[in-house]
């Protein structure tokens, strides 16, 4: 095995890279004996404000939180944040280990021994933002079929398999190979915060610095550090919207839709016009109700998106999803232990029976079942001039 510790001097500053594999016993045991020995000016570790607080404080979600999550059109990265912890966390329950083990001894140390602590990875919630907004509709779908499938799958997990994280070769031919398949996450995941973390390093004043990263993350810091490399953080955490082929088609369709029916009144009259659209609320209602179903969705939901989705699907800024899940919520309010049980997913019935879970299904689902509706319902009410 390659070693775990690497060791830059940086103006005048000495940097101990301290690579961990997140779950593993081995690092936990390494980052105690590295601030021990070393006793450094200040410990820096791979975590942010928001994750820091989670393992400090075991932070719970609350019901205003999961309503912010769907008001602010969110939920798609809070599931996502969902399913990569509790995979984590299922390793970890096969080692024994609790997922960010090593980073909380690393933070117990330095309140022992009065060592200055800094965060610096970036916002999780940034990272996984501007990931989704370079991604394209192929890459969102894979990596999504990939979560849950693997939520299905019982592989066993064990420590050598664990511990060959650490070897930096296997874990550089993992990114090349995650680079190769999806690109955008790869460089926004990986490369990214390398460059952020790599950057906050820099600007400490601090002479003897132990900084706690996944060992993923070491090769592509130390290189930055040695060249020099400066970076504005601050554009590193911009969050532009993208224009993806998918919003250009939800722009498109109010257009088509409204064209469609304004010939068929104009060469047909009322009969053709009203069956028209009578069409487009039914399958585009219906589908989307029958995603909410799938999601086994209160009553109520179905209804909202029932009604909902023939127009959310000629307005680009609202989707059936959104309407569906606020009225699940508002009926079938989750409970608290809903809430703490969040990291404690192991397989889809859990993500089904769980009350903050079921929401965000019931809004997905009603969204995929609106846009099959829309592709369905467009060509057929086409079909309908032609009979016409």
């Amino acid at each position: 095995m390659l070693n775990e510790v690497t060791k830059i001097s940086l103006e005048g500053k000495e940097v101990l890279l301290v690579g961990t594999a997140h779950v593993s016993q081995e690092s936990v045991d390494l980052v105690r004996d590295v601030i021990e020995k070393e006793s450094p000016d200040v410990v820096a570790v791979e975590l942010d404000k928001q994750r820091y607080e989670a393992l400090v404080n075991k932070k719970k979600w609350d019901e205003t939180e999961i309503h912010k999550v769907i008001k602010e059109k969110k939920t798609y990265l809070f599931l996502l944040q969902l399913l990569l912890t509790n995979f984590q966390r299922k390793i970890g329950d096969e080692l024994g280990v609790r997922p960010g083990s090593e980073m909380v001894k690393a933070i117990e140390i330095t309140k022992e021994k009065n060592i200055k602590i800094a965060l610096v990875d970036r916002d999780i919630r940034v990272t996984l933002k501007r990931a989704f907004n370079r991604m394209g509709l192929k890459e969102k779908f894979s990596i999504f079929y990939g979560f849950f499938a693997g939520i299905f799958e019982k592989e066993e997990i064990n420590e050598d398999l664990i511990e060959k994280l650490k070897d930096k070769d296997v874990m550089t031919e993992m990114m090349e190979e995650l680079s190769r398949e999806i690109p955008s996450i790869k460089e926004v995941l990986i490369d990214e915060r390398d460059r952020y973390i790599a950057q906050k390093i820099h600007e400490m004043e601090d002479k003897k610095i132990v900084a706690v990263v996944g060992a993923g993350h070491v090769k592509g810091i130390k290189e930055i550090l040695e060249s020099g490399t400066r970076e504005d953080t601050k554009k590193l955490e911009e969050l532009t919207e993208t224009r993806s082929m998918l919003k250009y088609i939800g722009y498109g369709v109010p257009l088509i839709f409204i064209a469609l029916v304004c010939w068929g009144f104009y060469t047909n009259g009322t009969d053709l016009t009203v069956e028209m659209l009578y069409m487009w609320f039914m399958i585009n209602g219906v589908l989307s109700a029958a995603g909410v179903a799938l999601a086994f969705g209160h009553p109520a939901s179905i209804l909202a998106a029932l009604f909902a989705a023939p127009f959310t699907s000629l307005n680009p800024a609202i989707a059936a999803g959104w309407v569906a899940g606020l009225t699940e919520a508002w009926v079938r309010k989750p409970k608290v232990k809903d809430f703490d049980n969040l990291f404690k997913l192991d397989n889809m019935r859990d993500y089904w029976k769980n009350g903050v879970t079921r929401i965000l299904l019931v809004i997905i689902f009603a969204n995929i079942g609106s846009s099959i509706g829309t592709f369905i319902a467009l060509p057929y009410i086409a079909t309908l001039l032609q009979n016409g």
